[in-house]
C-alpha cells in the first residue's frame, strides 16, 4: 500500500514506518516489531483543495475522526479535525494543508487501491 502511494505522482511523502530511517524507524522497529499497522499518511501536492476533492471522491473508504476499524477509513485534518486553527497552528501540530491520513481496513488490496487511484485521478 505505502509503495503504491509512495509512487503516486500527486503524492509529495507517504509516512509509514516501512519509509522512514534512523530513530523513528528505531522506534518502530523496536516497539512494533515489524507488525507496522495499517495506519498511512500521505501528503498531496496540491494541498488544501486536492485534499478535499480527494475526500470527496472516495467511494469505499468512510470519511471519518475516528480511527480503528475493520473498514478503511480516511480523513484530511486540515478541513475536519484541526480546521479551527490557522494554517501556521496546523503546521505546527503536523498538519500540513494536503496531508491525508488513511486506516487501511480488511477489504481486498485490490478494492482499496482502485479507490485511492480514482479518488487521486480526481485531486
Amino acid at each position: 500500500m505505502h509503495t503504491f502511494l509512495n509512487d503516486h505522482p500527486k503524492i509529495v511523502n507517504v509516512i509509514h514506518p516501512t519509509l522512514m530511517d534512523g530513530e523513528f524507524r528505531r522506534r518502530a522497529d523496536t516497539y512494533l516489531k515489524g507488525s507496522y499497522g495499517g495506519l498511512v499518511g500521505f501528503e498531496l501536492k496540491e494541498g488544501l483543495e486536492a485534499g478535499k476533492r480527494f475526500i470527496d471522491s472516495l467511494k469505499m473508504f468512510y470519511h471519518v475522526a475516528n480511527f480503528g476499524d475493520s473498514r478503511s477509513l480516511a480523513i484530511h485534518p486540515a478541513s475536519t479535525t484541526h480546521s479551527q486553527l490557522s494554517a501556521e497552528e496546523q503546521e505546527a501540530t503536523g498538519v500540513t494543508q494536503g496531508y491525508v491520513r488513511l486506516s487501511v481496513g480488511i477489504e481486498h488490496i485490490d478494492d482499496i487501491q482502485a479507490d485511492l487511484a480514482q479518488a487521486l485521478d480526481a485531486a
